[in-house]
């Protein structure tokens, strides 16, 4: 039997916030001449269920390409600057590491950015898979990384488990369309949502995997 935990990254594994913002707040400047946004609205608007973020962070109905080939630019450079791991999440990942559990990644960033910071983190290594939103049609809530990931392991759900662990409502959904398990983390972006399990530390993940 297998057991297979799938983290979001963003808000989950690492704060990235700092540097989301600055590199938001570059194209609003550049292309648009607007002010800066504080960190607790792009967190907030990044975890909207339902969100224009276009118009949400550059008063834009879609997303320019300008502002998209500007943004992922300037991130590249920027997103090692200033993200962390999250207290405690290092040392589950290596108990889990330890355990036999598999370990992978689905992040509605680029899967290039993902690399790049849990690398930078020293964490990388960690996961079976790192996966982005570039990898599928359809980023989260939509199962398809997930089922991907799953794919990845030979995932037999009469006899494996798997779960995912996440700070938003999409996390939870995409767990549900996938029909794993969901784990809400409520020390990242997110304190609140919809949920039936709860970890409000990472040690609480190991509760639920490794009973």
């Amino acid at each position: 039997m297998q057991k297979i935990v799938i983290f979001d990254m963003d808000g989950t594994l690492i704060d990235s916030k700092k540097d989301i913002t600055i590199s938001i707040n570059h194209v609003r400047k550049t292309n648009h001449n607007l002010p800066p946004l504080s960190e607790a609205f792009v967190v907030e608007a990044i975890n909207m269920h339902e969100r224009n973020l276009a118009k949400l962070f550059y008063n834009t109905e879609h997303y320019e390409e300008r502002d998209r080939e500007l943004f992922e630019r300037d991130y590249k450079e920027q997103c090692t600057k200033h993200p962390y791991l999250y207290d405690g999440i290092e040392e589950v990942l290596k108990i889990l590491k330890s355990k036999d559990v598999k370990l992978s990644v689905a992040t509605n960033a680029p899967t290039l950015f993902a690399k790049t910071m849990l690398e930078h983190l020293g964490v990388a290594s960690l996961f079976d898979v790192i996966m982005g939103a570039d990898k599928v049609k359809v980023s989260k809530p939509d199962p398809q990384m997930l089922l991907k990931i799953l794919e990845f392991y030979g995932y037999d759900s009469k006899v494996d488990e798997a779960w995912m662990v996440g700070d938003n409502s999409k996390d939870i959904e995409s767990a549900k369309r996938a029909e794993i398990q969901a784990i809400f983390a409520t020390w990242g972006f997110s304190q609140t949502g919809e949920y039936d399990v709860v970890a409000t530390t990472p040690q609480r993940i190991l509760d639920y995997v490794c009973s």
